[in-house]
């Protein structure tokens, strides 16, 4: 018998393994429902869900051209509906730009090419004042292992 994907079709547990559950169907095929596609819940016993010789609907996932069959029982019931709780508003945060040093006001326009000259200038203090700290550090002499 030729089975078409998608159709849902009864069939009968016929063995039950630790990664599925095999399904007789009509026309004296076998098919596979792996673990996964069993119930929309987790499943880690597959013996809790299924027992041997239960009748049940499955769908038609895939027919492979060796002619293994790809079943799913959870596909043939209703989905749950899965509530998505709306995103809380945010409330605009304004941060002062701290690389500047001071904050702008709203009416001071600035141009790309003073932001910069800005930016630089800090960065250049800050990188020389590490640089003192530094040389400061490592210029005194050590007494260690010397006597």
């Amino acid at each position: 018998m030729q089975f078409e994907i998608g159709s849902i079709i009864e069939g009968k547990v016929s063995g039950l393994t630790n990664f599925g559950a095999f399904i007789s169907l009509p026309g004296g095929a076998t098919g596979m429902v792996h673990i996964s596609e069993v119930s929309n819940t987790y499943v880690k016993d597959i013996h809790e869900y299924l027992s041997d010789g239960q009748d049940v609907k499955v769908k038609v996932l895939a027919v492979s051209p060796e002619g293994k069959i790809s079943l799913s029982i959870k596909q043939t019931e209703a989905q749950p509906a899965v509530s998505v709780p709306a995103p809380k508003p945010r409330k605009p945060q304004h941060k002062p730009n701290v690389w500047q040093g001071q904050q702008q006001s709203s009416s001071e326009p600035t141009s790309f090419e003073d932001m910069m000259a800005k930016f630089k200038q800090v960065s250049d203090d800050k990188f020389s004042d590490l640089r003192r700290s530094n040389d400061s550090r490592y210029s005194q002499p050590t007494r260690r292992g010397r006597k």
